[in-house]
C-alpha cells in the first residue's frame, strides 16, 4: 500500500516465523520518509528477544510500539502466527506514547500526570487542536489482572478524549503476555498512545450477543484474582455447565465462546468471559467479577451481520474509512472458526481496511469488556 492524499497510512504484514526476516519485510512494506510512528501486533510464538532486536534495527528513526496477540488482523484479514503493522504518516498525525510499568500501583495522580504530558507533547506538533481531534489507545498485559485499576484512572484523566484498546494475548497459552515499548517487550506493563489527527474519526464497539432467561448470581468470589467459587450457591463450574446444558468435563474455550454470560449495566449487557475451569470447580474470568453481581446467560447472534451493520453506521457518519484499527476478542475468532464463517468475517475485515489483533479483553471508555470488537475508524475527510 502506498501513501496518497486519500490514504495517510501504510499497512504491512509478514508470515515469516524468522524474526529477522519478518522485521525486514515489515520495513520494506513501510518504507516511506513520511512515516513517523509504527504500531505492530505479533504472535507470541516468535522469539521475542530476537524480534525486538530485529525491529529496533529496522525502525531506528520511528516511534515503535506494539504487543503480543491471540491472533492477528492483517491487510488480508485474519492471520495466525504472524506480525502485522500500521505506519502513521507524520503530516496527518501526532502520536505520543507513555508507558506504565507497575500496573498495581497506578493511581489517578499518575494517570493525570501522564495524560497531561501526552497532551502537551501532542500539542507541540501543532497537527490539530486537541479537543475533538484526539483519541487514546491502550495496550495492556492481558494476564496482569490489573486492567480495571488502570482503565478507571486513565478514563478519569482523559476526560472527554475517547479511548479504546485491547489486552495483549499469547496465542491462548495463558502463560505470559507482552507489551512493546522503549525497544523491549515488557510484562506487568501497559502503554497508552495519544493520537492527534487532522482526519475525522469515530471510536466504537459492538457485540452480537442476545440475552436469554437464566440468571447466575455470584455468591462466592475473589475479586482480586477474578475467581468465582460459587454461582447460585453451587460450585461455579457445575452451575454454569447446568445452565448451558453441557457436562463440566466438556467446558473449554470453544464452549465459553458459544455460551457467554454478561452483566447488565444500565440498559446494556457487557460480557464477562470465562478463562478456565480450576481444579476446585471454580471459574477464572478475564474481567472483574465480585460477590453479588448478577450474570445473565447470553447467546450469540450473527457476528458477521452485526459487524457489517456497525461499520455501515460508521460509514454513514464519517464516510469510507481509510483505516479501522481494531481490537477483536479471541473468543469471537474461536466462534467464527467453530461455526465455519472465519473466511467471511476475514473478508469483511479485509474489505474495510481493518488492522489489529485478537485480544484477551477489550477496553472502551474506562471499561474492561469481553467478546467485543472495539476500534477506531479513521475517515478521509480533514477535520481542521
Amino acid at each position: 500500500m502506498t501513501l496518497t492524499q486519500e490514504n495517510a497510512f501504510l499497512t504491512a504484514s509478514s508470515f515469516s516465523n524468522n524474526p529477522a526476516t519478518a522485521a525486514a519485510e515489515l520495513k520494506q512494506q513501510l518504507s516511506s520518509t513520511e512515516i513517523s510512528s509504527v504500531i505492530f501486533f505479533c504472535s507470541a510464538e516468535y522469539d521475542l528477544q530476537a524480534l525486538s532486536f530485529a525491529l529496533n534495527e529496522n525502525f531506528q528513526t520511528v516511534k515503535l510500539v506494539g504487543c503480543t496477540t491471540a491472533g492477528e488482523i492483517t491487510p488480508n484479514g485474519y492471520g495466525q502466527g504472524c506480525i502485522t503493522a500500521i505506519g502513521f504518516e507524520k503530516q496527518g498525525f501526532a502520536l505520543e506514547i507513555a508507558a506504565i510499568e507497575c500496573l498495581e500501583d497506578f493511581e489517578l495522580t499518575d494517570a493525570q500526570k501522564l495524560v497531561d504530558q501526552l497532551i502537551n507533547d501532542c500539542r507541540s506538533h501543532e497537527t490539530a487542536p486537541i479537543k475533538g481531534n484526539t483519541f487514546a489507545l491502550t495496550l495492556l498485559d492481558g494476564l496482569s489482572i490489573q486492567e480495571e485499576n488502570v482503565l478507571v484512572a486513565l478514563n478519569a484523566a482523559l476526560g472527554s478524549i475517547p479511548h479504546f484498546g485491547g489486552s495483549a494475548g499469547d496465542d491462548i497459552h495463558l502463560a505470559k503476555t507482552h507489551v512493546f515499548f522503549d525497544g523491549e517487550f515488557h510484562t506487568d506493563a501497559a502503554v497508552i498512545m495519544l493520537i492527534n489527527t487532522i482526519y475525522d474519526f469515530e471510536v466504537f464497539s459492538t457485540h452480537h450477543m442476545h440475552q436469554e432467561h437464566e440468571k447466575l448470581v455470584v455468591t462466592a468470589a475473589d475479586a482480586e484474582t477474578r475467581t468465582v467459587y460459587e454461582l447460585n450457591a453451587e460450585p461455579a463450574a457445575v452451575e454454569y455447565a447446568r445452565v448451558i446444558g453441557v457436562n463440566v468435563d466438556d467446558l473449554n474455550h470453544e464452549v465459553f465462546a458459544l455460551n457467554p454470560i454478561a452483566v447488565k449495566l444500565g440498559d446494556e449487557f457487557f460480557v464477562r468471559s470465562i478463562q478456565q475451569v480450576n481444579d476446585d470447580l471454580s471459574l477464572k474470568f478475564y474481567c472483574a467479577v465480585e460477590n453479588g453481581i448478577v450474570l445473565t446467560e447470553m447467546k450469540p447472534g450473527d457476528l458477521a451481520s452485526d459487524l457489517l451493520k456497525k461499520i455501515d453506521e460508521i460509514k454513514a457518519r464519517i464516510g469510507e474509512p481509510q483505516l479501522i484499527l481494531g481490537c477483536d476478542c479471541f473468543l469471537r475468532r474461536l466462534e467464527c472458526e467453530r461455526l465455519g464463517y472465519s473466511e467471511s468475517v476475514s473478508e469483511i475485515l479485509r474489505q474495510n481496511n481493518v488492522i489489529g489483533f485478537n485480544t484477551y479483553g477489550e477496553q472502551m471508555e474506562g471499561m474492561h469488556i469481553n467478546q467485543t470488537f472495539t476500534a477506531v475508524a479513521i475517515g478521509r475527510n480533514v477535520n481542521v
